[in-house]
């Protein structure tokens, strides 16, 4: 039996520009990834209590890295930096996704993909690559609508239900599950606690 999670001890272990250098391939990884306008560091502080712990991975050089925190010695979770707006050269670009790539498809302790979507522009090019990463390292995949306070409750699960009937339609959505949330609010915080322990305490027998 795992001891239970406690995101409040999350602490910045290292940066890794490649796959080489990410830390052994052992115990449980969750991944965090999104577009830079996502709010993917609020999330994370939101989810940890900790309004500084994403912003570790901001400092200069570690931008376009692979930046993990430790939740105990087997647990783990990782930040991966989107590229929406980002001022890079397209060579960069090109080398970062290759890496992002062969992480997504390879890293063995890497148990599910959160992919952080702007309730308000979801579905745009990146979250479809990330999609598609996933579904070929057979990765399942919670999406986070962000910022749904900017938006009615009805409107909101409306856009919820529509990517989840294109995605199906587009053959990606077969191990994926959606949720409204919001930092700011608090809004959608215990449903994505409880997927992150599923993902992080082990594998479970399904006997439905």
């Amino acid at each position: 039996m795992s001891e239970p999670i406690n995101f409040r001890n999350a602490s910045y272990l290292l940066s890794a520009p490649t796959l080489k250098e990410c830390p052994p391939d052992e115990g449980f990884e969750v991944a965090f990834a999104g577009r830079s306008n996502a709010g993917k560091s609020s999330a994370i502080n939101a989810l940890t209590e900790n309004t500084k712990l994403a912003r570790t991975s901001k400092t200069p050089g570690r931008t376009q890295m692979i930046n993990f925190f430790t939740l105990s010695d087997t647990q783990r979770l990782v930040d991966l930096p989107g590229y929406g707006f980002a001022k890079v050269p397209k060579g960069m670009k090109d080398e970062w996704q290759r890496h992002l790539a062969a992480y997504l498809e390879n890293r063995e302790c890497l148990r599910g993909l959160v992919l952080l979507m702007d309730i308000r522009q979801p579905l745009k090019e990146f979250d479809r690559h990330m999609l598609a990463w996933a579904v070929e390292g057979q990765l399942p995949v919670h999406i986070l609508l962000t910022k749904a306070d900017k938006v009615k409750n009805g409107p909101a699960q409306n856009i919820r239900l529509k990517i989840q009937k294109t995605l199906r339609e587009e053959g990606l959505g077969d191990d994926v599950t959606i949720q409204t949330f919001s930092a700011l609010k608090g809004a959608g915080l215990p449903q994505l606690q409880k997927q992150l322990k599923a993902w992080l305490t082990g594998p479970v027998q399904e006997e439905d």
